[in-house]
């Protein structure tokens, strides 16, 4: 069995700039992605896909792998992760499993990735297993503000049904997801019954995508950090 994590990183970003790089707890963000990554002990390869010059030698600095960048056409603001883990996987040696990291998880911890691994081995069905958490409340309960500023209920059809009543729905985590090299090949579908999910606790989970994101990330890291729950 060979496993190959393959952290994409672009070295554009309109609403963090240079968000790949920019500090977090005192090093670049995408260090901590690859420092998990090599610790976890589950890859022969980490291998950063950048575009970007100053990227590619901050993550060589931190113990990445960068053999190749990554063409422009697969830099922009429209490729999808997919696309991104297939062009890694065309220019790497062959790996039975490919891990997709996200640059900006540094909540991300080592146990869920094994957990991820392990779960795909051991349904030899499935295509992907990737992290996920629960909403912290229905989503089919969930508000929208209309053209005049009014609230309006997103599905009217849940409006009078108990909270209790309603399933247990599910976010993407945005940290991690494992596949089979093959499925990822064939352009298996991430959001389908292919897949397994890595149940993550709402408190290790952060998007980050704006500035209010990256302070909130900083202050669950700083808290995890204190409590000693980062591993």
């Amino acid at each position: 069995m060979s496993h190959v994590a393959i952290i994409p990183a672009r070295g554009a970003s309109k609403r963090i700039p240079r968000k790949n790089l920019k500090p977090f707890d005192g090093v670049p963000m995408i260090a901590h992605s690859i420092r998990t990554a090599l610790a976890s002990g589950l890859f022969e390869q980490v291998v950063v896909s950048t575009d970007d010059e100053e990227v590619a030698a901050v993550a060589r600095e931190y113990g990445a792998q960068v053999p190749f960048l990554r063409p422009a056409a697969l830099a922009d603001d429209f490729t999808g992760t997919a696309a991104v883990i297939v062009h890694a996987l065309q220019q790497l040696p062959a790996f039975e499993y490919a891990c997709c990291i996200y640059a900006t998880a540094p909540l991300l911890q080592a146990r869920y990735l094994r957990q991820g691994l392990e779960l795909l081995e051991q349904h030899r069905h499935r295509s992907f297993a990737f992290s996920v958490c629960n909403f912290g409340f229905p989503v089919q309960r969930a508000l929208t503000v209309d053209g005049q500023g009014a609230l309006s209920a997103l599905y009217p059809e849940f409006r009078n049904t108990r909270s209790q009543d309603l399933p247990e729905a599910f976010q993407d985590a945005g940290q991690f997801y494992w596949g089979r090299s093959e499925a990822w090949l064939r352009g298996d579908v991430l959001y389908s019954p292919a897949s397994l999910p890595v149940i993550l606790p709402r408190h290790l989970v952060q998007d980050i995508d704006t500035a209010e994101d990256w302070q909130r990330a900083e202050y669950l890291y700083a808290a995890l950090k204190a409590g000693g729950e980062l591993q």
